[in-house]
């Protein structure tokens, strides 16, 4: 967010979770990536009084009629005591789940809505998407989530998934990066106004 909105507006200072003191979040229970977006942001303003911006973010699947959607960190349910990883666990289900789906019906995407809430109680939203699919077995290990079994639309040719991608190339055609790109000169015109 810093390279980004300093594009726009150089002299600006992005500061993070850790960087302010400690506040409850709240808990993620709307039905849309922007509604929680919106309520994390809202939460991080009231608790700090500073501008902030959050984002909500997640896997659509064609074939699973958009799910795990907002669902998508806690789609095989609630940390177990065994020593797998959620990210791990949730693909492990999203694969079994698609099993049977042949290789054309396997399209999905990424989607991130992300908010700005400023003090004056404007609130800008904008959204991003990464199209793709869902290929049979996890490859790579950068990323985190769903990034092993996702091809982006853009890597296609090659097949490779968005784990297996440098961090800027990521960034380039991720969701979250289309979105903060969408928002970066709005919230650099809101920020300068005062």
């Amino acid at each position: 967010m810093q390279r980004i909105l300093a594009e726009h507006l150089a002299d600006v200072q992005v500061v993070g979770l850790d960087d302010v003191p400690a506040y409850d979040e709240p808990v993620e229970d709307q039905p849309t990536f922007e509604g929680n977006a919106l309520l994390k942001a809202r939460a991080g303003l009231a608790a700090t009084g500073l501008p902030t911006i959050a984002d909500d973010s997640g896997l659509c699947v064609d074939a699973l009629n958009g799910m795990p959607g907002v669902l998508s960190a806690r789609w095989s349910g609630p940390p177990g005591d065994d020593k797998t990883s959620a990210d791990d666990r949730n693909n492990e289900l999203l694969l079994a789940q698609l099993a049977d789906v042949p290789d054309e019906r396997r399209g999905a995407h990424f989607e991130c809505a992300v908010v700005l809430a400023h003090p004056s109680g404007v609130e800008l939203v904008e959204h991003g998407v990464m199209r793709g699919r869902i290929i049979r077995e996890t490859r790579g290990s950068g990323g985190f989530g769903y990034d092993v079994l996702f091809v982006a639309d853009e890597h296609a040719a090659e097949g490779r998934t968005s784990a297996e991608l440098d961090p800027g190339e990521k960034d380039r055609i991720s969701h979250r990066g289309r979105a903060l790109r969408a928002l970066a000169p709005r919230a650099a015109e809101l920020l300068s106004a005062g």
